[in-house]
């Protein structure tokens, strides 16, 4: 799939693994998390990404991403980047990102929404830093303070990371490497009160070995509680690093179990 510039068709990869379509979709998915159409669009926005944040030209990135037409490309360009293209490459300019911050019972948290759904759920102790780490994301992007509507999402995530076993009823908009969505799918995948291992994360999607690309993905969730990385433990059960701080994980972890 990575090796082709378009996906080739499910029947033909069923054949070169010597197995049933049906029975390929299904070993693909418990392997990867991820069907092979959802598999080849993670790796074609990874190299999209790629090339716009090297300040390629639209042209060079939607071809060596794997798009044969601009209409194909601009069909899929807003659900692949969360923006326009041109915007991308700019760092997020012309792109308005709404954001407000709050206080819960972890501290301080940042809320950002992008026209596509919560692109950022940050935790810390001092609110203009996270205010920084906003702006460090999405260098250009129009950042719009909170007016009275948005303060109303902020508090239904606040309630949600107060009581994540409720569930967080918003749109996501999720954006990371092939690898980072495998790792993020299997995290999702693990309820409220239970923990996984990092080795255990590997072994479900189908990457054994790969622990510290495990850990690696965790640290680069910028989405808090929603994409649960707090759920991932040592495989002695310690508690290990967590991007907002392993005090914040024990909190998560002991509320979930008192549930």
């Amino acid at each position: 799939i990575e090796a082709c510039e378009t996906l080739p068709a499910l029947d033909s990869l069923a054949a070169s693994a010597g197995l049933s379509p049906f029975h390929f979709h299904r070993v693909f998915k418990a392997a990867t998390g991820l069907t092979p159409k959802a598999y080849a669009t993670a790796h074609r926005s990874r190299r999209l990404r790629a090339r716009l944040a090297d300040g390629g030209s639209v042209t060079d990135a939607l071809y060596d991403a794997g798009f044969n037409s601009n209409s194909r490309f601009y069909e899929s360009a807003d659900q692949l980047l969360g923006m326009r293209p041109t915007d991308y490459r700019a760092a997020g300019q012309n792109n308005d990102i709404r954001f407000a911050v709050g206080q819960c019972s972890l501290g301080a948290i940042l809320v950002a929404q992008s026209e596509r759904g919560i692109c950022a759920i940050l935790l810390g102790d001092d609110p203009h830093q996270l205010v920084c780490n906003l702006q460090d994301q999405f260098r250009k992007a129009n950042l719009i303070g909170a007016d009275s509507e948005f303060e109303q999402l902020i508090a239904s995530v606040v309630g949600f990371v107060e009581a994540p076993a409720k569930g967080l009823n918003l749109p996501l908009d999720i954006r990371g490497t092939a690898f980072q969505e495998r790792v993020w799918q299997a995290l999702r995948e693990i309820p409220a009160g239970s923990t996984a291992s990092y080795a255990e994360i590997a072994q479900r999607i189908g990457a054994p070995t790969s622990m510290r690309a495990v850990a690696q993905a965790c640290g680069a969730n910028r989405l808090a509680v929603a994409i649960p990385c707090h759920r991932v433990v040592r495989s002695d059960g310690n508690l290990s690093g967590y991007r907002w701080g392993v005090e914040r994980k024990r909190q998560l972890l002991e509320r979930e179990l008192n549930d």
